[in-house]
């Protein structure tokens, strides 16, 4: 694999270290589909899969949208330490595994992940360097109508998520950045502003890089 990385047309990074950008939000503020347009349109960017032990939903392909196991296999995981973060959220188990994750990062590739704000605070205690972006809903009453909206979820459900929202959403200032999900293209503007500023850092670009540029006088 090609280990340099471009930031538009402008200066080459070299070999480098990917960097872990981590976005969460409330069940219904839209994450999976920002992450999905921000994988599709930004070179060296990979989503992360997560493995989980809730049933497969209609449409999900095993490996691509999660890695479905049972409850033991994700426990025999969980003792071996083979996750890099797990959380049980609304009953079922999720995680990141760490190996797949140190080998893409080891490449020079940007990984994306969509957990929730446990999976979250327990990476940016132990993984420093971490980009973290909170999706905020434009209200709970729009949030409760798209929950409704999609078809997936019981009332009892959607009352469960609409009250951990509530929860969670006092927490935003835990994150690096924050934005209001109101307009899909609008955030998925914003987000990859936030992916390209992070890449522009100079930390990331060595001398070496830098000399083996034609800039302009």
């Amino acid at each position: 694999m090609n280990n340099t990385t471009t930031i538009g047309n402008d200066i080459s990074l070299g070999k480098r270290q990917g960097l872990l950008f981590v976005i969460s939000g409330p069940s219904g503020a839209g994450k999976t589909s920002l992450c999905n347009q921000l994988v599709a349109r930004i070179p060296h960017l990979r989503f992360s899969i997560s493995y989980t032990t809730r049933p497969h939903r209609p449409g999900e392909v095993n490996g691509q949208d999660y890695v479905f196991v049972n409850k033991a296999t994700f426990q025999k995981m969980v003792d071996n330490k083979e996750f890099l973060e797990w959380a049980e959220v609304y009953g079922h188990f999720y995680g990141t595994n760490r190996a797949t994750i140190s080998q893409t990062l080891t490449e020079g590739v940007d990984i994306l992940l969509d957990i929730d704000e446990q999976g979250a605070m327990q990476l940016k205690k132990t993984f420093h360097g971490g980009v973290f972006i909170y999706l905020l809903p434009p209200s709970l009453n729009e949030l409760q109508t798209r929950l409704q909206t999609r078809g997936l979820d019981s009332q009892e459900s959607i009352q469960i998520r609409l009250d951990r929202a509530r929860d969670e959403m006092k927490h935003f200032r835990q994150y690096t950045y924050i934005t209001v999900n109101n307009d899909l293209n609008q955030s998925l503007k914003k987000l990859e502003a936030v992916i390209t500023a992070e890449r522009m850092k100079t930390k990331y670009i060595g001398k070496t890089c830098l000399y083996k540029q034609n800039h302009a006088e």
